[in-house]
């Protein structure tokens, strides 16, 4: 690779890597190529109630807990969730809206806490960027209310609050919205699917491994009534 390519980002170098293919390839080649069939389903139809409904089943399976509130009962769920395991100290995002805060329990504002003080905290609570009903799985891009990535992996509860109106019905609804945050905003996702689990060669099923032990999943209508 050239000093160039070496010397700069991991963008340029990749552009660099591609524009070598293409050159190997050959103009023909490439104009050649078939075109790729796009003929799957990119979104579900069903109306948005059903699609809130498979979500929180889905989440189910994965052995998460998970619960239905209203916005003026999301602070007590929160609470009563942190009650059920024990939690008292829990790390926030700097922007965590104040109604999102039981005060029965003790934030600690992330403000650059190293992973040792991460994993003195007995849990975290954050919110998320959308949520797909197809497989159950959430999404976290370091936004306001999400916090950075190291937030949501190193405390061993994770107590995520979706919004009712982020459940999008598959995955390519899913991506191409993230990808737009992608793109503009540069920010990192992480794909949160039930509990942090793995299996060994016996498939025994270890949780805790790469994350949370723990997930609680509280999803909120903020409108109801």
């Amino acid at each position: 690779m050239s000093s160039t390519a070496a010397g700069s980002s991991p963008d340029g170098a990749r552009n660099e890597i591609l524009a070598r293919v293409r050159a190997a390839k050959g103009a023909a080649a490439e104009a050649e190529a078939p075109p790729i069939p796009r003929a799957y389903r990119t979104e579900d139809r069903r109306p948005h109630e059903q699609l809130v409904a498979l979500f929180c089943e889905r989440v189910g399976d994965y052995r998460a807990e998970v619960e239905r509130v209203t916005g003026e009962q999301l602070s007590a769920a929160i609470g009563k969730a942190a009650s059920r395991h024990s939690a008292k100290r829990l790390a926030i995002p700097p922007d965590l809206p104040e109604a999102w805060r039981a005060p029965e329990l003790e934030a600690v504002v992330d403000e650059a806490l190293t992973p040792e003080e991460l994993d003195g905290v007995d849990g975290v609570i954050t919110g998320c960027m959308l949520a797909i009903a197809e497989t159950g799985t959430i999404a976290l891009s370091g936004g306001p209310h999400e916090g950075r990535r190291l937030l949501s992996l190193v405390p061993d509860l994770h107590i995520c609050v979706v919004d009712e109106s982020r459940i999008v019905g598959t995955v390519p609804e899913a991506t191409a919205r993230l990808g737009q945050i992608v793109r503009g905003d540069r920010r990192p996702l992480t794909l949160i699917s039930g509990p942090s689990a793995t299996s060994d060669i016996e498939l025994q099923r270890v949780e805790g491994v790469h994350g949370p032990r723990k997930l609680v999943v509280l999803v909120v209508e903020w409108n109801a009534g």
